[in-house]
């Protein structure tokens, strides 16, 4: 047990190897779910000029009465026709308000007549949105290190930004090895299973937003496994190989990793499932063994790979964690943390957890509707139902 480290030990010695990869341009339709590598400065004022908030009369404040209509703003169209006391000009939502104008009256407010609008009293500024009410010119709007979402992105587009400087999304390589691995699709022989790793590991390779390479099932010999590796790492910034990181005769990723060169930074983290983790470097270039069952392999993805991506692009690595209460009994195991799969329910007084059912290694179906992963400390006994624990939320 003394040599197994425990998971914040071990994602600490990750990241302390990560190198943040170099900024590219990026078209702005493509870049949702990339990290920025510049602060973002408004060069305008949004909106840029005072508008209308409301379809209607725009003129100057007063009290009520009836004024002469004078001309239209639409928006793209403004009105040239400066407004004067006794006048409006009809305005659409978005248009610029015209000049000498300070309020506007909604239509539905209104009584229109042949060439006049009898209008309420107004006060200044009514239903009018100001120039750099949303953003000033100037103002640092995104910062670096900020992953890309849809509200992210339309901001960017409101700013006239057609491109946008964001860090490289880190190479992957994935390697799964088992020679009863099959394909979906293909006939499974007898000892065979269908391969679920490469694809639930390429999936959450997306979410971190990294860029897939290639996905390959390598055999169980030494040859094959050497060659897979030594191909990746002529690609790849990060490989990720599943399965053979253990001690027995067909485990070969190991001693293929070693003689490539790769200098290992852990073997065995305090974890279950998830215990046969290794994890090493060459220069900048990353290696992930993850262990074989696919529990294992996509928990250890979850709690050691992602934050190495999320990092090399300049994303903040931290752990997105929370405290959660448990709604029922767990049992602990004395010597290892565990990764409980749960479901997670808001209420008044936060968050609550309960599991998804049989936690086995092998048991992929326990991934399904799991929301975060409850880490229970080592210890004898059990966590009562009630008590609060940490949870890293997928």
């Amino acid at each position: 047990m003394d040599d197994l480290l425990p998971i914040d030990e071990a994602r600490e010695l990750v990241l302390s190897a990560v190198r943040p990869l170099a900024a590219e341009e990026v078209p702005l339709g493509e870049a949702l779910g990339r990290v920025l590598a510049e602060d973002v400065r408004s060069p305008l004022d949004v909106p840029p000029f005072d508008s209308s908030a409301m379809d209607g009369y725009a003129l100057v404040a007063g009290p009520a009465g009836q004024l002469r209509v004078i001309g239209e703003a639409r928006a793209g169209s403004p009105s040239p026709e400066r407004v004067e006391p006794g006048a409006a000009v009809r305005i659409s939502t978005g248009a610029a308000l015209p000049a000498g104008a300070d309020s506007v009256v909604p239509v539905e407010r209104t009584e229109p007549t042949d060439a006049a609008v009898r209008v309420p009293g107004t006060a200044p500024g009514d239903n009018v949105r100001r120039a750099g009410e949303d953003v000033r010119e100037g103002d640092v709007v995104l910062r670096s290190g900020e992953p890309l979402g849809p509200a992210e992105v339309g901001v960017l587009a409101s700013l006239g930004r057609p491109a946008v400087s964001c860090a490289a999304r880190p190479r992957v390589v994935l390697l799964v090895t088992g020679d009863e691995l099959t394909e979906p699709g293909e006939p499974l022989p007898p000892g065979g299973i269908f391969s679920s790793n490469g694809y639930a590991l390429a999936a959450l390779v997306a979410g971190a937003g990294a860029r897939l390479l290639r996905r390959e099932t390598v055999r169980d010999t030494a040859e094959d496994t050497r060659a897979a590796i030594e191909g990746a790492l002529e690609d790849a910034d990060v490989i990720c190989v599943s399965g053979g990181v253990s001690v027995g005769p067909h485990d070969h990723v190991k001693g293929a990793l070693r003689e490539l060169g790769l200098e290992e930074r852990f073997w065995g983290v305090r974890l279950k499932p998830g215990k046969p983790t290794w994890f090493g470097a060459r220069g900048q270039k990353l290696a992930f063994g993850l262990p074989g069952n696919p529990v294992s392999a996509m928990v250890t993805f979850q709690l050691f790979a992602r934050p190495a991506l999320r990092a090399m692009q300049g994303a903040p690595p931290d752990a997105e964690r929370a405290t959660a209460i448990l709604d029922e009994p767990v049992r602990r195991n004395e010597r290892r943390e565990q990764a409980l799969r749960v479901r997670l329910r808001p209420d008044s007084d936060g968050w609550h957890a309960v599991t998804t059912g049989a936690q086995g290694s092998h048991v992929l179906t326990s991934m399904l509707g799991a929301g975060g992963l409850a880490l229970i400390p080592a210890g004898h006994g059990e966590l009562g139902a009630g008590e609060r624990v940490q949870v890293e939320l997928l």
